[in-house]
């Protein structure tokens, strides 16, 4: 990615998350790829896709469980790094380069659709959320990890979204989607759902370590870094070494809880929708 693509205000989606390195981040958060994989049942046979899939976090743990699983991402970056991983754990998955928000399949595709924060990042949520129930079957089920607002990736979201312009067509901050009501008002007429809490710890050696992993590999941090004038950055930056500390637990060391929703959703076979 060229620093010019960085340095315009309008970078967004594939050009965007280019810019970090997502398989850095998504380790730290490994084990919530595991649970969204892990919250419905995958037998063999059952054919499962992975929305937003980065580095395979839930595509290849359903894998290891026998789904036949796709691994769907914009960038592929992100999809070299699936390829590595699903190597080393040896499973099979097709990775597709594709849009969350234009998925290349017809509906009622998939018997299980999951995603580990990968609609929530997409440019149009709300879009990505609708593609993910039309490609289920009806008898299938939709698992997604979503941020939570107060938890410390979905404030550190919500703090650069004070620094960076808005993605086109964003009506509401990424980190409703980790809310009850916003989770109910835009997926309740489709999905039954259930919705549990969730919070994997985030452990570095000190409040700087932490931040300087984020800066390093966080791509909306790198892009802020390359947009902003200095004196804004390094006010974003104080931000966010404050963050760090109000929500350190740790002792002897820096342990942040980060906090999502798990959403389940059933796709009933009949429509929900009331006939008038």
């Amino acid at each position: 990615m060229s620093s010019s693509d960085l340095t315009d205000p309008t970078t967004t989606g594939k050009a965007l998350w280019a810019a970090g390195n997502y398989d850095a981040i998504a380790e730290l958060t490994a084990d919530v790829g595991a649970a969204v994989a892990g919250a419905v049942a995958i037998e063999a046979g059952m054919t499962v896709l992975d929305v937003g899939t980065g580095t395979g976090n839930a595509a290849i743990p359903a894998a290891l469980r026998g789904g036949e699983v796709t691994g769907l991402d914009i960038s592929s970056d992100m999809l070299d790094g699936a390829r590595r991983r699903a190597a080393e754990a040896g499973v099979e998955v097709e990775w597709v380069e594709g849009d969350a928000e234009a998925l290349p399949y017809p509906d009622d595709s998939f018997d299980r659709v999951l995603t580990a924060f990968g609609t929530t990042l997409a440019d149009n949520p709300d879009v990505a959320a609708n593609e993910m129930v039309r490609v289920c079957r009806p008898g299938g089920e939709i698992v997604m990890a979503n941020w939570c607002p107060d938890g410390f990736p979905g404030r550190v979201l919500n703090t650069l979204r004070e620094y960076l312009p808005s993605p086109a067509g964003e009506t509401v901050a990424l980190t409703e989607w980790g809310t009850h009501g916003h989770l109910r008002r835009r997926l309740g007429g489709q999905l039954v759902l259930a919705i549990e809490p969730g919070s994997v710890d985030l452990v570095f050696e000190s409040p700087d370590a932490m931040l300087a992993h984020y800066e390093e590999n966080l791509a909306p941090l790198v892009v802020a870094k390359a947009q902003l004038e200095p004196q804004r950055y390094d006010e974003l930056r104080d931000a966010l070494r404050a963050l760090i500390e109000e929500l350190d637990a740790g002792e002897g060391e820096t342990r942040v809880a980060a906090t999502y929703l798990l959403v389940i959703g059933h796709k009933p076979v009949a429509d929900l929708r009331p006939n008038c």
